[in-house]
C-alpha cells in the first residue's frame, strides 16, 4: 500500500518534509476535517431521502420529539474520514496504525447493525444489549490478547500512576484484562454520552488532543525521558491518528452542534470511544485518560447506579439516566447542558495535561 508520503517523494525527493511526523500530524487533521465538510452535506442529504432517521425514546424528555426526522448514522463519514487520513498520512508499517483502524472499523460495524436495527424496527432498544456486549467483549478479548503476545517493550504491559511516576506497576497477563475493561468500557461510555447535539463530540475532541499529546512524547525517547513517561518505540504515529479523529470531529461537529443538523449514531459513538480507549492503552495512560475524560465516566456511572439501586432497592438516584437527561427534566435547556460538560472536559484535560510534568 502506497500513502501520500510515498508518492510525494516519487515525484520529489525534496519533499522531505513531509516525512516528519509534526508535518504528517497537520495534513492529517486538515485531510480529515476537509473529507468530512465535503461529505457531511452529502451524507445528510442521502439519509434524509432514505429516510434514515432518529427514532426518539418513548420515556424520554418531551422536548426531543423535536428531533424526530434528524437524519443519524452521521458516524458513518467520520470513519472513512479518519481511515483515509489515517492511511494516508502515518506509517502504514506501524502496527499500532493498523490495531486503531482495525478497532475503530469493527466497533463501527457493531454500531451500525445496531442503528440499521433501530431503523428497520423503529425501536430505539435496536440490537440486543447482551449481543452487542458479546461481540464488543470478543473484539476487545482479541485485542487485549494481541497486545499482550507481541509487546516489544516492558513499557506496554506496565501500569503507570498518573503524578506518581516512581510507582510503576509490572501488570503480566492482568493487562490483557484492563486493555478489555478500558476498551469495552470507554466505547459503551460515550455511547450513553450522546445524547444531546454535540454533547459527546466536543469532549472527544478535546479528550483525544490531549491523548495525542501523550502519544508524541512517548514516542519520543528525548522528550518522554525529560517528562519521565515511558518511551514506545512507534508510539508517536498515534498522533497521526489522534489529529484525524480530531479533524473529523470538528467537521462532524459542524453539522452536530445545536440544533443538530445530523446525528452521529451508535456506529460513531461505539467506534470513537473504543478508539479512543485503545490509544489509552497504547500510550500507558489509562487513569489519566479516565481523569481528562471525567464526563464519560459521570454519564457512564449514573446509568450503572441507576439500574443497581433500581433492582435492589426499586428506587431512582435520578429522574433518568443518563445524567444529562436528569438535568434536561430538571429543566436545563439542552445548550446549557452542553456547553457545561464542555466546560468541566476542559477543566479536567488540563489536569490530565498536567501529568505530563509533574
Amino acid at each position: 500500500m502506497i500513502n501520500v508520503i510515498e508518492c510525494l517523494n516519487q515525484v520529489n525527493s525534496g519533499l522531505i518534509a513531509f516525512q516528519y511526523l509534526n508535518i504528517r500530524v497537520v495534513f492529517s487533521f486538515i485531510m480529515s476535517l476537509v473529507i468530512i465538510l465535503l461529505l457531511g452535506p452529502i451524507v445528510i442529504r442521502r439519509l434524509v431521502f432514505k429516510r434514515i432517521s432518529q427514532v426518539v425514546r418513548d420515556d424520554g424528555p418531551k422536548s426531543h420529539l423535536n428531533k424526530l426526522g434528524t437524519p443519524t448514522m452521521g458516524g458513518v463519514p467520520i470513519i472513512v474520514s479518519i481511515v483515509v487520513s489515517t492511511l494516508s498520512w502515518a506509517d502504514i508499517l506501524n502496527r499500532y496504525v493498523w490495531l486503531l483502524i482495525s478497532v475503530t472499523l469493527l466497533f463501527g460495524v457493531i454500531g451500525f447493525v445496531d442503528d440499521y436495527i433501530k431503523l428497520v424496527s423503529q425501536n430505539s432498544g435496536g440490537l440486543l444489549g447482551r449481543y452487542k456486549y458479546m461481540w464488543q467483549s470478543l473484539i476487545g478479548a482479541i485485542l487485549a490478547i494481541f497486545i499482550y503476545q507481541t509487546s516489544l517493550v516492558p513499557a506496554e504491559t506496565q501500569f503507570m500512576i498518573p503524578f506518581f511516576k516512581d510507582i510503576i506497576i509490572p501488570l503480566g497477563n492482568w493487562h490483557m484484562i484492563l486493555v478489555y475493561l478500558v476498551v469495552v468500557g470507554s466505547s459503551n461510555a460515550v455511547n450513553l454520552t450522546d445524547g444531546l447535539d454535540g454533547l459527546s463530540i466536543m469532549p472527544i475532541v478535546m479528550v483525544t488532543s490531549a491523548l495525542g499529546l501523550f502519544s508524541y512524547t512517548t514516542g519520543h525517547y528525548e522528550f518522554s525521558n525529560y517528562l519521565i513517561v515511558p518511551f514506545i518505540p512507534g508510539a508517536g504515529e498515534i498522533t497521526v491518528f489522534c489529529a484525524s479523529v480530531v479533524g473529523a470531529s470538528l467537521g462532524f461537529l459542524w453539522f452536530n452542534t445545536y440544533p443538530a443538523r445530523v446525528f452521529m449514531g451508535d456506529v460513531g459513538a461505539l467506534a470513537l470511544g473504543a478508539a479512543l480507549g485503545s490509544v489509552a492503552i497504547f500510550v500507558r495512560q489509562e487513569l489519566v485518560f479516565m481523569i481528562m475524560g471525567g464526563v464519560f465516566v459521570i454519564e457512564a456511572l449514573s446509568v450503572i447506579l441507576q439500574v443497581v439501586l433500581y433492582k435492589v432497592f426499586y428506587k431512582r438516584v435520578f429522574l433518568m439516566a443518563p445524567i444529562h437527561h436528569h438535568y434536561e427534566l430538571m429543566g436545563c435547556p439542552e445548550p446549557r447542558i452542553m456547553v457545561r460538560f464542555w466546560i468541566i472536559t476542559v477543566l479536567l484535560v488540563l489536569v490530565g495535561l498536567s501529568s505530563l510534568r509533574i
